[in-house]
């Protein structure tokens, strides 16, 4: 499955739930918004978050009181129906990222999903390390290819397992974190998954794109976060996600 193949099994999996509960026909308004790091994140002891670096940030959709958001590096804004929203070409990083929080939104409004809404304060802390006790528990001393950079769980992998970690940031590619370097994606992704025994995935891949490099593995592959709550559920993969509400 290609980019557009993937969006597209997303997008007519929305319609089909817009259709079938009668939303499509509503003058619902959906808004989409940039969290400020307060909003999105609190105020963590950890500073290192790309959130609070600015590197990315959180979009959020409100859709009849409920909400659904994504990590992006193209912040913007919508506002008009359901139906109009689904006109919309998924072409840029904004665009993928506004319809991935609106995906959530909708679906958290129909009660298919849970936990859209980011932690706050400690709690990433606190689900780095139940995500690394949930991996010791199941798979024993794996060794771990961490996909895109989340310093709590960087830290707290990488004090238990062997970790080799890919990002597609320039100012991340080649520095240490948590005695780990961090690799060029564009170039090594290919290797570090023949590498390692499992896979650690940021569902932020959903709204850039990359996504489709981790579906189908034939290692055990987790993938965590708020954005990629709604798209879990339609594709069924497995999504690690403590402490989000």
């Amino acid at each position: 499955m290609d980019r557009n193949q993937l969006y597209e099994k997303l997008k007519d999996y929305l319609k089909n739930i817009a259709i079938e509960n009668d939303l499509m026909k509503e003058k619902v308004l959906i808004e989409g918004r940039v969290l400020t790091n307060r909003e999105a994140i609190g105020n963590p002891t950890r500073q290192d978050y790309p959130l609070l670096k600015g590197k990315e940030k959180l979009l959020q959709a409100e859709f009849k009181g409920f909400c659904g958001q994504a990590f992006t590096d193209s912040p913007g804004n919508f506002q008009g129906t359901l139906s109009e929203f689904l006109e919309i070409a998924l072409e840029s990083n904004f665009e993928r990222a506004s319809f991935v929080a609106v995906l959530n939104a909708v679906m958290r409004y129909l009660n298919l999903i849970d936990g859209t809404i980011h932690c706050k304060d400690e709690e990433p802390e606190d689900c780095a390390k139940m995500i690394v006790d949930n991996i010791k528990d199941i798979y024993g001393n794996p060794k771990v290819a961490m996909i895109g950079l989340q310093p709590a769980i960087l830290a707290q992998s990488s004090s238990e397992f062997t970790v080799r970690l890919v990002d597609l940031d320039p100012d991340n590619i080649g520095t240490v974190k948590s005695g780990v370097l961090i690799e060029d994606a564009d170039i090594k992704t290919e290797e570090v998954l023949e590498w390692t025994d499992l896979v650690l995935v940021t569902g932020s891949t959903l709204a850039n794109g990359t996504i489709v490099n981790f579906l189908g593995l034939e290692k055990p592959t987790i993938f965590y976060g708020t954005t990629i709550a709604g798209a879990a559920k339609v594709l069924g993969i497995e999504r690690f996600c403590a402490c989000s509400r």
